[in-house]
């Protein structure tokens, strides 16, 4: 005798509140629009592998300035780590390639040459992630929620100093010593969240 199949559809949302006056909120958090579209995570391995995440960002970026050929006119997103997300599959398809990326060394010492391998990973479904958001699938899928937060990161962590998910600058004007060899720098906080049927950014 054959089990029943599971019923993998989410509960139902409680219904809004229907006492007092209701009101508009600003809040820090802004709607998320997701293309319908299916992007390419890829596995990346940096060799040498003790370097922080600014240099592994600086090879990234300069691989993907050099090696147009590969890349074309894409701008893929990189979390720091290992993993990279572009919209369309890169020409290699499911192969692995090494290439090989030179940055200059600091003041007038010698450059340094990287190794990055590149491993197609997987097909991830950003259509998919609004429809289960909506309500038409089994669950929210990580994976999805995983990429679009690196996408949103990406721009960031070019442009300002990551610690955690938040970001700083050094002031531009203002000097605040704190003494110590110490200052203050200000910044903000960035998440991608689920909400109500859509994705959101939060920003403190």
């Amino acid at each position: 005798m054959l089990n029943p199949p599971l019923d993998l559809s989410p509960p139902p949302r409680p219904d809004f509140g229907h006492e007092g006056r209701s009101i508009k909120l600003r809040a820090n958090h802004f709607a998320i629009r997701i293309p319908q579209i299916i992007i390419q995570h890829y596995d990346l391995n940096i060799q040498p592998d003790k370097c922080p995440k600014r240099v592994n960002r600086e090879i990234i970026d300069t691989m993907v300035n050099k090696f147009q050929n590969i890349f074309n006119t894409q701008h893929p997103a990189f979390d720091g780590k290992r993993n990279l997300y572009t919209k369309d599959p890169l020409p290699f398809g499911r192969e692995r390639i090494e290439l090989e990326v030179t940055l200059p060394g600091p003041g007038e010492g010698r450059d340094r040459c990287f190794k990055v391998q590149i491993k197609w990973v997987a097909q991830v479904s950003l259509g998919g992630l609004q429809e289960a958001l909506q309500g038409n699938g089994p669950s929210v899928p990580n994976e999805a929620v995983s990429a679009l937060d690196v996408i949103m990161r990406h721009l960031p962590s070019m442009k300002y100093t990551p610690v955690g998910r938040s970001f700083f600058s050094p002031p531009d004007i203002q000097y605040n010593p704190l003494g110590g060899g110490r200052e203050v720098w200000f910044g903000f906080h960035q998440s991608v969240r689920p909400s109500y049927w859509r994705m959101s950014l939060n920003i403190d």
